[in-house]
């Protein structure tokens, strides 16, 4: 990520989900029946992710009251986010209820984690009920985020460094949102209505996006003070539904903001680009992010790593490269496999400001002897140079 030289290429998926999955289906190769996750990544000899939170390490189930607001109060987050208002929250069956009272009006949001999520090796919950239903909830949703206390949980960075071991180190999760506009946008309400919304009420939503803003702004204050050296701010874009005059206006001034604290600081900012890119790499160039973590690219998207690589050139570390489909042995055959990695590791010239990983992630039916072969194939590449001044 700071782009210096490497022994090696290095190699870090995320194998979360596809190591819970099979663990909970009882599926796990043989010689990993009894392993953790640790113990794979040390026998494979690669990097421990910690670029997503495991949001299952919950010492309270009722700590997931606010996922449906967008916030996540896990171990591998550092810092916990309350509201000086009355909150109800009430389990229903496998649905997680939330309701916020104010001087507005209530707020009703509901997440829902179940058995097919466990199955599936999901630890992420799924938002049944958004937060926005109308026009007539911006003022409690105003109120509800001027109302949010931040603390930081800086201890929990110690917890998630003894896990990771000497193969990660602990990359602080600051938000999914990259900015307040993104904010509405992915958490409060469905797409189609967010764009309604802009549409017909501009206004209140640039005075709700302010209202979420202050609350960023202590996240992210209380965040600068961690000891720890990467950040994760924003993800999951999409050129059609971020477009790039989207982008540019509502997302790339707030990036930009971010990571230029955080250069200030001699941190790194980055961002999870998992998504389609086209039209997004030169904003990316702009916002000043650090790493483009998750990149996915053709043939699950329009943009090849050769582009990719040949646009963020020695600035930007792409983390990622290799599309998820390719390690499914229904969808592509041995042969395919074996000629995309041979187009890889060719498109990745010296390999400088890489670091290989399954985007998003290593499914559950991923066939474990592809992560193997990617393994060796990148011991093989040899060392990698660092970036010159």
């Amino acid at each position: 990520m700071m782009g210096r030289a490497s022994d090696e290429l290095p190699v870090c998926p995320r194998l979360d989900l596809w190591y819970n999955a099979n663990k909970h289906r009882g599926t796990l190769p043989e010689k990993y029946r009894n392993a953790s996750l640790y113990d794979i990544s040390a026998d494979l000899d690669i990097g421990y992710n910690t670029t997503i939170p495991n949001f299952r390490s919950l010492e309270d189930p009722a700590e997931e009251a606010f996922r449906a607001l967008g916030l996540f109060q896990c171990a591998d987050i550092f810092y916990e986010v309350s509201f000086d208002v009355e909150v109800k929250i009430r389990f229903e069956g496998d649905n997680l209820v939330t309701e916020f009272i104010t001087p507005h009006g209530n707020i009703r949001v509901c997440s829902v984690y179940n058995e097919r999520m466990k199955q599936d090796g999901v630890t992420i919950s799924h938002v049944a009920e958004t937060a926005f239903k109308s026009e007539s909830d911006y003022a409690a949703l105003c109120y509800v985020f001027e109302h949010a206390v931040v603390t930081p949980r800086f201890e929990r960075i110690a917890q998630l460094r003894e896990t990771a071991g000497e193969r990660g180190d602990p990359i602080a999760w600051v938000s999914s949102a990259a900015s307040p506009m993104h904010y509405v946008q992915k958490q409060l309400m469905g797409f189609e209505q967010f764009f309604y919304e802009l549409f017909d009420h501009p206004d209140e939503l640039a005075e709700l996006c302010e209202s979420i803003g202050v609350m960023e702004n202590k996240i992210f204050e209380v965040m600068l003070e961690a000891p720890v050296h990467v950040y994760r701010i924003g993800g999951n874009f999409d050129s059609m539904i971020q477009n790039p005059p989207f982008f540019e206006e509502h997302i790339a001034p707030f990036l930009k903001n971010r990571s230029d604290a955080l250069h200030a600081r001699g941190k790194i900012l980055l961002t999870h680009t998992d998504g389609e890119n086209d039209g997004l790499l030169d904003l990316y160039l702009d916002s000043g992010i650090d790493v483009a973590e998750s990149f996915c690219p053709a043939p699950m998207t329009r943009i090849s790593v050769i582009e990719a690589r040949g646009v963020f050139g020695d600035s930007v570390c792409l983390w990622g490269g290799i599309p998820s489909l390719m390690v499914l042995r229904d969808s592509y055959s041995d042969r395919d496999y074996d000629a995309y990695l041979d187009e890889f590791f060719e498109a990745i010239g010296d390999g400088r400001r890489l670091i290989i990983s399954i985007a998003d992630t290593v499914p559950p039916e991923a066939d474990f002897t592809r992560i193997e072969t990617l393994v060796r194939r990148a011991k093989d590449f040899g060392s990698v140079p660092g970036v010159t001044a």
